[in-house]
């Protein structure tokens, strides 16, 4: 429980600075993602900025409430306190991770590093949405530790950009890679990383069923 309680505050103060960092960026200092879309060239297709911008908005919004919504789900505390929260809470992380991959299809043709990029998107969307079902169909049968098992991989998905951004940091930085060869490399390690890290988090909490 102490190795938990600990696992927990970290995730926390992560993710509030995350989001925090995240919603300034998006919605005070970038409100058009000059910096973001300065990046994106030989684009295959139109990118009509007021949709695209639109888009973009509701995913930083509902990515950043699913963050949210599950970190608190996450919590004994509040587990005990309220079931009723607990589940109401759930259901909008669902809608929140639903909204989030609907958005992230839209914007994946115009991912930058062109259609590799965008082939990574929508398995990163596919595989996130099949998680999450899982982790329902598993509470809808009563399998309270399955579905924990399940929501923590889903949850890690909502790191999906804090890693891509990291990978490709460090592969710009470090490496000397061009920045669209570094955010190519950066969505598929990023893959990786977010189907292993989930079960050695497991393996150190508790072992799964």
């Amino acid at each position: 429980m102490k190795k938990y309680n600990l696992l927990y505050a970290i995730l926390a103060c992560i993710c509030l600075v995350f989001i925090i960092y995240t919603m300034v960026c998006n919605y005070i200092t970038d409100p058009g993602a000059k910096e973001f879309l300065s990046h994106k060239a030989g684009l295959t297709r139109e990118l009509k900025l007021p949709v695209w911008l639109i888009v973009m908005r509701v995913h930083v919004a509902f990515a950043c409430i699913a963050m949210a919504a599950g970190l608190l789900n996450f919590s004994n505390r509040i587990f005990e306190k309220s079931r009723k929260f607990h589940r109401i809470n759930g259901y909008l992380y669902l809608f929140s991770v639903l909204l989030v991959v609907l958005t992230s299809g839209y914007m994946a043709p115009y991912a930058t590093g062109g259609k590799i990029s965008s082939i990574g998107f929508n398995a990163i969307n596919m595989i996130w949405m099949f998680i999450t079902m899982m982790a329902l169909i598993q509470i809808k049968k009563k399998q309270v530790t399955r579905h924990r098992n399940w929501m923590i991989r889903s949850y890690a998905f909502c790191f999906t950009n804090m890693l891509i951004h990291l990978t490709t940091f460090l592969f710009q930085k470090g490496f000397g890679f061009e920045y669209t060869s570094s955010y190519t490399i950066g969505v598929y390690v990023s893959i990786l990383l977010l189907l292993a890290i989930p079960n050695v988090i497991l393996r150190t909490i508790r072992p799964t069923e």
